[in-house]
């Protein structure tokens, strides 16, 4: 990780769970951390925590739902750290509901579209235009998926959540063919990781949902991977030789409770 000392990344959906847990752990390896997130009081709380780090954590507010503040916040990068060399699009949200009953909303489809497709899009091409203007050519991209990119769930109520998902596989070997078209050596990589300990499902479901005991009894019989787990993958992928590209890495909780 010492290539990596005093370079700078970006870390979208910080404030909590696996992205606040990845922002962590690169500052302590001494990068310079922008995390950006539509609460960013959190974020500035966790920099504080931090300040005695090798690296340092820049918060952000951004509703990445909006281009405008997304390209707001490239500008922003610009002007105050350079650039960015390592992009982690981790925002990302399920709106629980199936596809064809009342509770299926165009809205709740939009809004997941937005953030888990279209803003991971957008701050993949401007990182990538960041790193190439800068002649930065052994930058990463890390894609925060999912196992439900790579199965259709079981539950009614994530399908469209699995749907952008796939998307964001095929993503991200699009991604990889257009830089190697490019030649360049800017990587592209992804962690799909199954079920984290994380309040994302509570916000899926909005907590009073009947949904929510199944996820509770779910975890009864796992131990679920912990977004330190997550952060450690991230690592991993930023540690590896440049000759070396992780394509996906799967991760899945098989340790039972005792």
């Amino acid at each position: 990780m010492d290539r990596w000392v005093g370079r700078v990344a970006l870390v979208t959906g910080a404030s909590a769970g696996i992205g606040a847990a990845i922002c962590r752990k690169l500052v302590e390896c001494g990068l310079v951390v922008v995390g950006c997130a539509r609460n960013v009081e959190k974020i500035r709380k966790l920099g504080e925590e931090l300040e005695s780090a090798k690296g340092k954590l820049h918060a952000y507010q951004c509703d990445l739902s909006k281009e405008e503040e997304i390209l707001a916040l490239f500008g922003w990068i610009k002007s105050n750290v350079g650039g960015v060399d390592v992009c982690i699009n981790n925002a990302g949200f399920g709106d629980y509901g199936t596809l064809l009953g009342p509770e299926a909303t165009v809205s709740a489809w939009k809004s997941m579209l937005d953030v888990n497709v279209i803003a991971l899009c957008l701050c993949t091409k401007e990182a990538v235009s960041s790193m190439r203007e800068r002649g930065v050519d052994d930058g990463q991209i890390i894609h925060i998926s999912s196992l439900s990119g790579h199965r259709v769930p079981i539950s009614p109520g994530n399908h469209f959540y699995s749907a952008t998902k796939f998307c964001v596989r095929s993503l991200t070997e699009g991604h990889r063919q257009e830089l190697r078209e490019l030649k360049s050596n800017i990587r592209v990589a992804a962690i799909s990781p199954g079920f984290v300990k994380t309040d994302f499902f509570d916000n899926a479901l909005h907590s009073t949902s009947s949904n929510a005991q199944s996820v509770t009894d779910l975890f009864t019989t796992m131990k679920p991977i912990e977004s330190v787990d997550v952060a450690d993958s991230v690592v991993y992928i930023l540690s590896t030789p440049p000759h070396v590209q992780v394509h996906d890495i799967l991760m899945r909780p098989t340790q039972q409770k005792s």
